[in-house]
């Protein structure tokens, strides 16, 4: 079993940064890789960064430039660094981890709002 912890979400204003972060427990020797997805009203959830152990990251060409993903692998926990947060980033975003199986974090909301 695998559990997923976020924290880091809420409220801030265009422009603006958060961080989000998601520690992995339980079987996480299996866990290759780890990654973020957002869902927002109305559409499809959808790939927002990945990061595999070895450290080869993916993002989706709408936060290319804006956000990074990292990893400790020591603490098995990833990070999704959020820069220059537009409206449109407003979504609930999940963390996500990959090994025989995938494991889903609960959400976190996060709101770009003036």
């Amino acid at each position: 079993q695998v559990q997923l912890v976020e924290s880091g979400g809420g409220l801030v204003q265009p422009g603006g940064s958060l961080r989000l972060s998601c520690a992995a427990s339980g079987s996480i020797f299996s866990i290759n890789t780890m990654g973020w997805y957002r869902q927002a009203p109305g559409k499809q959830r959808e790939l927002v960064a990945a990061i595999t152990s070895a450290g080869s990251t993916n993002y989706a060409d709408s936060v290319k430039g804006r956000f990074t993903i990292s990893r400790d692998n020591a603490k098995s926990t990833v990070y999704l660094q959020m820069n220059s947060l537009k409206p449109e980033d407003t979504a609930v975003y999940y963390c996500n981890a990959r090994s025989r199986l995938l494991w889903w974090g609960q959400g976190t909301q996060v709101t770009v709002s003036s």
